[in-house]
Formats: C-alpha cells, structure tokens, sequence
C-alpha cells in the first residue's frame, strides 16, 4: 500500500509539471510548502497510461483522530477532472464514474474537510457517498484584460479611498518590502480583534520562500513619507489566476485609505501575469464588503465534508453552535 502511495504522488508529480488547468493551491510544490512533503498524498484515476482525475489531501492525527483535510493557508483543494469534449448526458456520467474511484481510494479516516476550487461544480457522487456540503462565496475579477474596464467596476467609494491613499495621504505602495512587515500588519490586525495570528509565521515563510522561487508572489506595503506601513497585500498567482491570499494594516492608520490602494496595485500587477483576480472571499461580513467593492463576480464554491467517527461528529456539532468572531 505504501509502495502505491509513493507512485501515485511521483505520477501526480508529473501530471502537475505538464497539465496547465490543475490550480496552484494543488500544486506539489505548495502542498510540500504547506503541509510538509510527508504529510500529503493523492488519489489518482489512470486509464491507458492517462491520469483522467486527482485528489489531493493533507493527513494528519489531530487528538488521536486521523483527519484528510487542506493546509492552512491553502484557499482551495479538491478534485481535478481532465477536461472532456464528451455530450454532456456522458460528461457527467464520467465525472460520477471517477469522482466515485477518487472516493474509494481514500485512506480511512474520522473526518474529512476541503474546500473546492469553484471551477469544480459536481458533487453529488460525494452526497450519495455520505458527504455534507455548505456553499461559500469567493468574489473574482474574471478578465483583467482591460484594466480601465476593472477600475470602472469598483465602486465609487473605493476609487475615492484609492485617490485619498495616493494623493491627500502621499502613500507610496512599495514591493521590495520584508516579509516580517507584512507579518507586524497581521499581528496588528488580529491584535485589535483580541485574537492571536491563525497560522504559524514558519508557515508564511515556507509559502513565501517556494512562491519566490518560481516567482509566482509579491508583497505590496503602503507606506506613508515618515516610512511608517500603513497596510499590506499579499498575492499568488499562476497563469490562470492570481489569489489574494492574505493582507494586513496598522489600526491607528485604517482610514489613510492604504488598504484599497495596495489592492488595486495588486490587481494592476496581476493583470501582466495573470488572466483572472481571485479575492477568496469571506463568509466574514466586513471583509466581505471590502471586497465586493472591487467588482468581482460572486463565485460559489463547495465545502464537502464528512465525519465517521461519531465522537467528533458530536464535538464539530457542538463546535459549530458557538458564535462565529467577527473580523474587520
């Protein structure tokens, strides 16, 4: 079984180097970055020699429990299907066959939780496998061809804060800033929520050291003429989209405008290396808000999950009654 394991992930290893559709957040490389290099695996369909359908899936014991879940971080996993030109009556019933074969090649576990890319629209193979499924929202800028175009869908607030930020506030929006700037932003952020920063800063680091490589990142730090950072963007992108993955901004400087100023720049910089803007939205309803303001189409996508273990099942019920924290 191990021995299986280790040529699934060599022959997913290749399917990525070659295959352009497969998103980046399901990238070996990231996952390795991510999750650890021994701490992900895949389930692959081959059928003559041609891989037809992945899923990737990070393992971990969390109390004692086996989990198949998604790194932190990671805005998306799920399953990949090779595109097909079959009529749409046998399209689908090819993704029930192989959806069905991604499912049965899982290894056991007590819970299962990822969040689908929104290019992925089919999972009832997984509702009749025992699955749940909840619905979020992700705002994208779909087509960054035309940037006077994606200026003129922010709203007029937005274009008004981004004016503020660059002219009253004489902010300049820098890229060659360190990486722990960024992470002070964050901590203030969270800080003023009374809550701690939800992932390890060796994380972010891991990230940023394997974007940076292969120059697939950029930091965007606005900051004011005493050099003090108002607000921060973090993006990473692949030749199909590129993801706000993260950002921050100083508290006692929230109203410079900074925030809307880096993101626009971000956009602008997407747009020389990527067709498409991804906010990743937020069920998190101030942050939500903000980013709507950009103009992105609402993109639904599936959170698919399921918990045989009826110990945890009962525990993420309970979990799951207690008020939501609000972000700002």
């Amino acid at each position: 079984m191990h021995d299986d394991l280790t040529i699934r992930k060599a022959t997913y290893r290749q399917l990525c180097a070659q295959e352009p559709s497969i998103p980046l957040f399901a990238q070996p490389w990231w996952l390795d970055a991510t999750a650890g290099p021994a701490n992900w695996n895949v389930a692959l369909v081959e059928k003559g020699g041609l891989v037809l359908a992945t899923l990737p899936y990070m393992h971990h014991r969390r109390a004692g429990f086996r989990v198949l879940t998604q790194p932190r971080l990671t805005l998306a996993l799920g399953p990949w299907l090779r595109p097909s030109s079959a009529k749409l009556p046998r399209r689908i019933a090819q993704q029930k066959e192989l959806l069905e074969a991604l499912i049965a090649q899982l290894p056991p576990y007590d819970h299962f939780q990822q969040k689908w890319h929104y290019d992925q629209t089919n999972w009832l193979p997984f509702r009749w496998s025992g699955f749940q499924q909840t619905t979020g929202y992700s705002y994208v800028i779909t087509d960054l061809s035309d940037l006077h175009a994606v200026w003129e869908g922010f709203q007029e607030n937005t274009r008004k804060e981004i004016r503020k930020a660059s002219g009253r506030a004489a902010l300049c929006v820098r890229d060659d800033r360190p990486l722990d700037t960024l992470l002070r932003l964050q901590h203030l952020t969270f800080g003023r929520q009374g809550r701690p920063l939800p992932y390890p800063e060796s994380l972010l680091h891991s990230i940023d050291a394997a974007s940076a490589a292969r120059g697939q990142r950029r930091l965007f730090i606005a900051e004011d003429v005493q050099g003090r950072a108002h607000a921060g963007v973090y993006i990473v992108w692949d030749h199909n989209s590129a993801y706000y993955l993260l950002g921050g901004g100083d508290p006692e400087l929230r109203t410079s405008g900074a925030a809307s100023l880096c993101m626009w720049e971000a956009i602008r910089h997407a747009a020389t290396v990527s067709k498409r803007f991804d906010f990743c939205g937020s069920m998190v309803e101030p942050i939500e808000r903000f980013v709507r303001a950009f103009g992105g189409h609402p993109c639904p996508y599936f959170s698919v999950s399921k918990t045989p273990s009826k110990v945890l099942a009962g525990y993420l019920f309970l979990r799951s009654l207690r008020p939501h924290p609000q972000a700002a």
